[in-house]
């Protein structure tokens, strides 16, 4: 069965990319008996405190974000010889590669380094960076070297302001939209199209430098700014 890896990488042309080499890879020698990943959206106007509209009886839920993807697991690593992978390396020494990898501060890039954790389909390239990590050292030889140590991880997915950008594309409510009006098309229906709510028709009509909200006329380009 293939080991869980991690792989530090570095950041370059907007894409974070994998090293290679020994000293940038660490591999699990027993793989996690499970782990998490986890997924949230965030939004607006839920938390009650001062969210709620006038002349509205609720708070109405808008869409803020997709927030980024969390994944955490436990490995264990072993230096009894039992375990037959990676027999010339101690506990102390796999232990100082794995936060060398993920944990230490860069004085290069002036932070930590982002990682690529890849196992089986589940985990197939996932890009993270390190939030938690935690070791508890289970089992000693006579002369107190570590024998046995079990590390919990924990990883935030990875992304550059490229990354995000193509991904979003360009349908995105942070973004500027230049729309030209058809027949029809009334402000707060084109408020609707961009932001889902008719209610921004006033600030874009401002924005527009609008004497009158009635009456578009075919053909006019607008501006609909960000908004939240």
């Amino acid at each position: 069965m293939a080991k869980l890896k991690i792989f530090r990488c570095s950041i370059s042309g907007g894409q974070i990319k994998a090293k290679k080499g020994a000293a940038n890879t660490f591999e699990a020698m027993i793989n996690p008996e499970s782990y998490s990943h986890s997924y949230s959206v965030q939004y607006s106007g839920t938390s009650g405190k001062g969210d709620r509209a006038v002349g509205k009886s609720a708070p109405v839920a808008k869409f803020g974000n997709v927030a980024p993807e969390k994944v955490s697991f436990s490995i264990v690593i072993d230096g009894t010889g039992v375990v037959e992978a990676q027999k010339n390396k101690t506990v102390a020494q796999r232990v100082d590669l794995l936060r060398d990898i993920a944990y230490t501060y860069d004085g290069d890039t002036h932070e930590t380094n982002p990682v690529k954790i890849v196992w089986g389909k589940g985990l197939k390239d996932f890009y993270g960076r390190l939030t938690d990590l935690s070791v508890d050292y289970t089992l000693f030889h006579p002369d107190g070297k570590a024998l046995r140590a079990k590390i919990k991880l924990s990883f935030i997915e990875a992304k550059t302001d490229a990354m995000e950008a193509r991904e979003a594309g360009r349908n995105s409510p942070d973004m500027t939209h230049v729309v030209a009006v058809r027949e029809g098309d009334t402000l707060p229906l084109l408020c609707h199209r961009i932001y889902q709510d008719t209610s921004k028709y006033l600030e874009v009509a401002r924005f527009n430098n609008l004497d009158s909200i009635s009456g578009l006329e075919a053909g006019t380009l607008l501006r609909f700014p960000p908004m939240r």
